[in-house]
């Protein structure tokens, strides 16, 4: 293991000088130690941020949800006020990872994880997300789990998050505070990048920036949601695609749809074109098998993963039908 320094961070304002000298958060760490004993993640110092006071889910003044950055999955899955006002993402978090893992991981560290795939992570291998520059074995190799949406020459590695994925789905914001005390905050779209020029940067955050929250934004009522997962196995397993679905549903009408996808895409992937096709439009079998046919929109699949095509659009119409239901 490459040696390090540790420090734990009492309050905030120490954690983010620590951050402006290049320390890298940890929390939880279900992800950045398994990183650190492959020797992919060499950190020079880790900062325990632990204590800090990130731990709360609150209701904002328009109605949304603020989920701190230190609410254990666990926590975040059963809080009543999510459960009940946005059960895609309780039901994205149940089926992430096991229950060990769930009672450790923080909101802020799931987002921020780093991809699965076996190239990344065996550093023999060419991984241009660790070693920018040295190629992307993947894309020649065994590839069946990896990206067909928003890939590049540089990267096909699919984001792995399950959560992120309802996050995508329902427009969240990232909260982010800097080491000079400043805040601001990202569309959750433009907080995970897509592999171009620098697939070694995953995350848009500037140098010590730290994550305080993640708010979803009040959408109409009633909503209607929902996760699907599909994997190879029932638990313990990356999607091999994923769908969050929320849909507002008024006189028999969809007057708000939310699609994103997992499992498939080099970050979660928002589906546009999909919630497009359901607007203003009643419910049916027929609509979500149409509606479902542009959710592959501008796939690229590989040598090993061309099933994900078809397997995308079942899982969406699926999806569809569960959380629209049909007459």
């Amino acid at each position: 293991m490459h040696p390090f320094s540790f420090t734990k961070a009492s309050d905030t304002a120490e954690a983010l000088t620590a951050g402006r000298r290049g320390g890298r958060y940890i929390a939880g760490g279900t992800t950045l130690v398994d990183l650190m004993r492959e020797t992919v993640e060499r950190p020079d110092m880790l900062v325990d941020i632990g204590d800090l006071p990130l731990r709360e889910v609150t209701v904002t003044e328009r109605g949304g949800l603020r989920i701190g950055a230190l609410v254990r999955m666990t926590e975040a899955a059963a809080h009543p006020k999510v459960r009940t006002t946005y059960p895609v993402i309780t039901q994205a978090l149940e089926l992430s990872a096991s229950a060990q893992l769930r009672n450790m991981a923080t909101i802020g560290g799931n987002i921020m994880q780093r991809t699965r795939c076996t190239y990344f992570r065996d550093v023999s291998a060419a991984c241009n997300k660790r070693d920018p520059g040295s190629g992307c074995a993947a894309r020649d190799g065994f590839n069946r789990t990896h990206a067909i949406l928003g890939t590049s020459e540089s990267c096909v590695a699919t984001h792995p998050s399950d959560v992120a994925v309802a996050f995508a789905a329902l427009e969240a914001r990232v909260h982010l505070l800097s080491p000079d005390g400043s805040e601001r905050s990202l569309a959750f779209a433009d907080f995970l990048l897509r592999p171009g020029s620098t697939p070694n940067r995953e995350q848009a955050l500037r140098r010590g920036e730290l994550i305080t929250s993640v708010e979803i934004p009040a959408l109409p009522r009633p909503l209607r949601s929902g996760y699907l997962k599909v994997r190879d196995r029932q638990s313990y397993e990356f999607a091999l695609t994923s769908a969050a679905v929320a849909l507002h549903i008024r006189g028999g009408v969809i007057r708000e749809a939310k699609v994103a996808v997992g499992g498939v895409g080099t970050v979660p992937w928002k589906l546009p074109a999909v919630e497009r096709h359901l607007m203003g439009e009643r419910p049916s079998d027929a609509l979500w098998a149409e509606a479902s046919k542009e959710a592959s929109d501008g796939a690229r699949p590989l040598q090993h993963n061309g099933f994900k095509v078809e397997l995308l659009q079942r899982t969406v119409e699926r999806q569809l039908r569960i959380v629209g239901g049909t007459k």
